[in-house]
């Protein structure tokens, strides 16, 4: 019982928070809109001369955080010979989560068009996480995409949401919805394989147990960070080093790849090489489901 009650008082503190989180975001937002709508202010490349020599990383942000969260961890992730990184944005007040996963997927083979090795990488924190699972899962992104990253998600939802307003967005993030009961359905023959960072003391996904992803066909690593908070999990170093070392792992994977694949987007189902960060779900932390 006592159990139950702090988990309430956190969501209650997060509840609070939320109203004001929302509005900031659409504030910076509308800001983001009028900024690209002026000459010489756009913050992406129109034409590429060529095509990238790394492997793309695409983030996706949470519903209230914008890129406090996000811009920082993508600097913390430079260096490793990856890129271009892709701030992902979208509608905080967007009816759908579907339609976002089907805006992130047109970014994501975007970005693999303009790249030698024709993959990509996404990281999710919080809803960004649930927008790139979406993806991956239910609209054929497996294809494009051989690892999503997701940090302080709530894959099987959060009881916050039960005691939310009534945000669109956060509506799906009941237990049980409509969007978490198709995500829960068979996923056979997905190859995209899945790291999902969760805390036990996540004061935004209660019970801590729904930020694992749990579904017997995806190939997953559940990976528990004790004692971090749901905004600081994403930026806490030592996730920040798993993080780094999955990314490195794939850029050689694709180096080390004989013939290196040059397919166009859409041809085979790229992977992460044997051996290499989450290949062997017996060597995570926290096992998720097998195949």
């Amino acid at each position: 019982m006592r159990g139950a009650g702090v988990e309430a008082s956190r969501a209650a503190v997060r509840l609070v928070r939320l109203p004001l989180d929302l509005a900031a975001e659409g504030v910076e937002q509308l800001a983001g809109r009028l900024g690209r709508a002026m000459p010489g202010t756009g913050t992406g490349r129109d034409a590429p001369s060529a095509a990238d020599a790394g492997i793309p990383v695409l983030l996706v942000h949470g519903l209230a955080d914008g890129g406090s969260v996000v811009l920082p961890l993508q600097r913390a992730l430079c260096g490793l010979g990856m890129g271009p990184f892709v701030s992902v944005s979208y509608p905080a007040f967007s009816p759908d989560l579907r339609a976002v996963a089907r805006a992130l997927g047109e970014q994501v083979e975007l970005a693999c068009a303009r790249s030698a090795e024709r993959t990509a990488v996404v990281i999710g924190y919080s809803l960004g996480g649930l927008i790139a699972r979406y993806y991956v899962q239910r609209l054929g992104g497996d294809v494009h995409v051989p690892l999503v990253i997701t940090l302080a998600t709530p894959h099987s939802g959060t009881a916050t949401a039960l005691l939310a307003p009534p945000h669109p967005l956060l509506r799906q993030l009941r237990p049980g919805s409509e969007l978490l009961t198709e995500l829960a359905q068979p996923a056979a023959g997905c190859g995209t394989r899945f790291v999902a960072f969760y805390s036990d003391q996540d004061e935004a996904v209660i019970p801590a147990a729904k930020g694992r992803i749990d579904h017997p066909d995806l190939m997953v690593r559940n990976v528990l960070v004790p004692g971090v908070g749901h905004l600081t999990l994403p930026l806490h170093r030592p996730v920040v080093d798993q993080v780094r070392s999955l990314l490195a792992a794939v850029q050689k994977a694709a180096a080390d790849a004989d013939p290196p694949r040059r397919g166009c987007p859409g041809q085979g189902r790229p992977g992460a090489a044997p051996g290499s960060p989450g290949d062997s779900r017996a060597a995570a932390e926290d096992s998720g489901g097998s195949r």
